[in-house]
């Protein structure tokens, strides 16, 4: 295709818009049918004097390519351009170009003798900051290339960064150089220690080994296996030594289970909470817990493979230690069909609580404990064996309950996922509905509707009634009323604010008003207002920071001096909303390492890490407008008093600033 060179104007317009019409059509076909771009281009920075940085472009031309030099007003054309987008460079730096142009006659403009670049394109800009370097920097070549039957725009981005520039845009700040964890303004908060967090974890796993024991995968192995050890001994001594031994073989497989746990910790700190909030993690949960709900009520059993059984079952012949130790992973293997689903929920719980794989090992102790503790005891103390209830139909009724829990919490894990991915289909009403049934169907069961010529126990109905208790506390939970709050269930719905009801404003349905989610926005108000920064680390799949928010967020004097004296900034760390493409940054932590800042959790999770060196939620961190540490940060506080401590102390530690 050619283009007349006529200097008419009428014929210089209709030049250009050939040239436009050309250049869309052989941009749909370029980019429809090329391999590969014409132009392979490489962007560096070079630092040569304070403030003054040397932008380097390199394009490796292929073969038959060619960029236009010179600009041509009457074609259209322009030479290659470089534009950097910041307010801080100072205008007026020319383009070097070090590469050679070259006369050719181009058949795209009808044989006109033409400038242009071939093989390589060389061109460097010196750019000069008159304030903040920042520590990147878009950089665009733009202009126009061919190859005599072919035409395109050269538009290319790129992000160079500069040595030794900051980070000058708020919403991309990470790294605070104002916080001395060692040296906050005021010796106060950060009592609250992972210890206790790892002593409820060992009870939750101790609770939910006795819970293990009584269901039928276990409860009937105690008896049979304890007489073997008891009859199989040449001597009581000896029973009791190897009844002691088979328990804490089965306590040791448990904790072995952990293990892989803490490898997978150490390749980052975040990422235990990243796999507890991962919203696909959850729904395979969700997914998980129905099926072994399904089981629970008889739908099929679950078992592991012959093959695997048939193994360890194999091994326990061997000499003593070696064959107890099999005994006890043959126990671990055929009893997975009840433990698995109460292992998971240990796992998920210790996954997102504060201590990571520590706790989960600690939750798996206690459960290995609970698991082993009666058979060490029973082969000690034989004529117990005498005193325990025998097998029946109570342990089918301890099923069918589990099955009801285990249903419940799938819908658990599926309101994590919808939380951080914010998809709306279990707002807190649907939530509490669905637990509202599930409930009522667990009621109906235990006073036998469901069974024909049953016969509760008396046992079964008190926990029926109790069970009818909690079905009816759970109602008020799908109103508005002041009632809605379920207290006792603080943590396992989602928040009031997640709701049916249509709110009129933002805060609406928040127990603290006026929460901001914007780091920049909340900086620039507490400047304003001379007022402290709250800042709250929290997550949308986080129970404790649910607790904190209904128990201690409600409390009107909490509430008040929360309110009246703070700019409190939620930020939420699993949050998988994607920043804007202009927002998202590569980040380079303390450790060395890169990371991609995409999405707001990232964004904040890193925030938290780096300032503060924990992960763990909810944490609270009080800054002054100056991004001063004020006190020590503290986690998950439920004791209104010792927070409300915590809060004055900040407060009293800004006023000594203001002072000074």
């Amino acid at each position: 295709m050619a283009f007349t060179n006529n200097p008419n104007p009428f014929f210089c317009m209709m030049n250009k818009i050939k040239i436009l019409l050309f250049l869309f059509l052989n941009f749909a076909a370029t980019n429809g049918f090329s391999q590969s771009p014409p132009i392979e281009w490489s962007f560096s920075s070079l630092k040569i004097a304070n403030n003054t940085y040397n932008i380097l472009i390199n394009g490796k031309i292929s073969k038959g390519w060619y960029v236009y030099a010179a600009p041509d007003s009457i074609n259209g054309l322009t030479g290659p351009q470089i534009k950097c987008d910041n307010e801080n460079i100072r205008p007026g730096s020319e383009i070097n170009i070090e590469s050679i142009p070259k006369k050719i006659h181009d058949r795209v403009f009808n044989n006109k003798s033409i400038s242009t670049y071939a093989d390589n394109l060389t061109l460097n800009q010196n750019i000069l900051f008159e304030g903040t370097v920042p520590d990147s920097l878009k950089i665009k070549i733009y202009g126009f290339a061919a190859n005599g039957e072919e035409f395109l725009t050269i538009d290319e981005v790129r992000k160079v960064y500069l040595e030794g520039g900051t980070n000058s845009n708020p919403k991309n700040q990470i790294k605070l150089s104002t916080i001395r964890l060692d040296k906050p303004v005021a010796d106060c908060g950060g009592e609250e220690k992972a210890s206790k967090g790892i002593l409820a974890i060992f009870l939750l796993g101790v609770a939910g080994g006795l819970i293990a024991l009584l269901t039928p995968c276990v409860f009937p192995m105690i008896p049979v296996t304890v007489s073997f050890f008891t009859n199989r001994a040449k001597s009581k001594k000896e029973g009791i030594k190897n009844g002691l031994m088979y328990g804490s073989a089965i306590f040791l497989i448990y904790v072995l289970a952990s293990l892989p746990f803490h490898l997978i910790g150490n390749i980052s700190p975040e990422i235990l909470n990243s796999i507890s909030t991962n919203a696909w993690v959850n729904v395979v949960f969700f997914l998980v817990f129905i099926f072994f709900s399904l089981s629970f009520f008889g739908l099929f059993e679950i078992t592991l493979p012959s093959h695997v059984v048939n193994k360890t079952d194999s091994k326990s012949s061997l000499g003593s230690l070696a064959g107890i130790f099999f005994m006890a992973l043959t126990l671990a293997t055929v009893s997975f069909s009840c433990t698995g689903p109460i292992l998971g929920s240990l796992l998920v719980g210790s996954l997102s609580a504060n201590g990571g794989a520590w706790q989960l090992t600690a939750g798996m102790s206690g459960f290995g404990l609970a698991l082993a503790l009666p058979f060490g005891l029973f082969a000690m103390f034989p004529n117990w064996l005498k005193k325990m209830p025998k097998s029946g139909g109570w342990l089918n009724t301890v099923k069918k309950v589990l099955a009801f829990a285990e249903l419940a919490l799938a819908f658990k894990f599926l309101s994590n996922a919808d939380l951080v991915q914010h998809w709306g289909i279990l707002k807190r009403e649907v939530f509490i509905g669905i637990w509202i049934l599930i409930s009522a169907g667990l009621v109906l069961y235990l006073f036998g509707l469901f069974e024909k010529d049953a016969n509760p126990s008396t046992g079964r109905k008190f926990f029926g009634v109790l069970m009818l208790l909690f079905t009816i506390y759970l109602i008020p939970g799908l109103t508005r009323n002041k009632y809605a709050n379920l207290k006792l269930l603080s943590g396992f719905p989602p928040p009031l604010s997640y709701s049916l009801y249509e709110s009129k404003n933002e805060d609406e349905g928040r127990l603290v008003p006026d929460v901001m989610n914007d780091y920049a926005k909340a900086l620039a108000l507490s400047k304003k207002e001379n007022k402290p920064i709250l800042i709250d680390f929290t997550g949308w799949a986080c129970v404790n920071c649910r607790k904190m928010e209904d128990l201690v967020w409600t409390n009107p004097e909490i509430s008040s001096l929360i309110k009246n004296n703070f700019i409190l900034l939620s930020l939420y760390v699993d949050d998988r909303k994607k920043l804007p493409q202009a927002e998202q940054f590569l980040y380079k932590t303390a450790d060395g390492n890169e990371k991609e800042i995409i999405t707001a959790g990232d964004q904040w999770a890193t925030f938290q890490s780096e300032n503060f060196k924990q992960v763990t939620q909810p944490l609270y961190v009080i800054l002054s407008p100056e991004e001063v540490l004020l006190n020590s940060p503290v986690g998950y506080t439920p004791q209104v008093n010792k927070y409300k401590q915590w809060l004055e102390c900040g407060l009293k530690a800004e006023k000594e600033i203001s002072r000074n």
